[in-house]
């Protein structure tokens, strides 16, 4: 399958219907979703791998990582999300294992980790617990963050005992959803980072 292809399939998975700005439920573009795992499939951490997403929110991560080939783990805990990602991934004919529970709950064995945590606009260091998560379940990650918190990023991968291997920068552009919005639309700079738990 082409990048555009999936793309095109992942454009069809509709975003929260009720997103809550406590919990940062912004949705993954398609565009910037296929991109994420046309990278991590390309360095062979998809396809026959144990993927696991963290906030998986409407399922677009995992969907598209199904599709690649993986054998793939959701985590959501919004029982709203969860109940639209198990939706969706039945109209894809997607056999995911999705479950609704805190990520800081979750002791899951995995290959690769793929997600789009909270940039920690709302809560401060709100993807803290995804990354400890994260690193402690596999050997690869990849994960999408404020590209403002690069550095800071940086330091906490190494504590945790990995390697920031890949940084790939994108444009995310957010509507307007919350009432704290003052723009119909906002660009915001995000960086993608690939962990490797391996190298240290």
């Amino acid at each position: 399958m082409k990048k555009n292809e999936l793309e095109r399939i992942l454009q069809q998975i509709p975003p929260h219907s009720s997103p809550k700005a406590e919990l940062e439920q912004y949705s993954t573009p398609a565009n910037i979703a296929a991109d994420m795992l046309f990278i991590a499939y390309s360095n062979g951490d998809i396809f026959e791998k144990k993927v696991l997403d963290l906030g998986c929110g409407t399922g677009i991560l995992s969907i598209g990582s199904y599709i690649l080939g993986g054998n793939v783990t959701g985590v959501e805990v919004d029982p709203a999300a969860y109940a639209e990602a198990v939706t969706n991934a039945e109209k894809a004919g997607a056999e995911i294992n999705l479950i609704n529970s805190d990520i800081k709950n979750i002791e899951i064995a995995a290959d690769t980790v793929i997600m789009n945590p909270p940039f920690g606009s709302q809560k401060k260091n709100a993807d803290r617990p995804f990354l400890e998560t994260a690193c402690r379940s596999a050997n690869k990650i990849y994960s999408l963050h404020n590209s403002s918190t690069i550095k800071f990023l940086e330091k906490m991968v190494e504590s945790l005992g990995g390697e920031v291997f890949l940084q790939k920068e994108y444009i995310l552009s957010i509507p307007h959803m919350f009432q704290f919005h003052n723009k119909m639309k906002k660009n915001t700079n995000v960086v993608l980072i690939g962990i490797d738990m391996n190298k240290m």
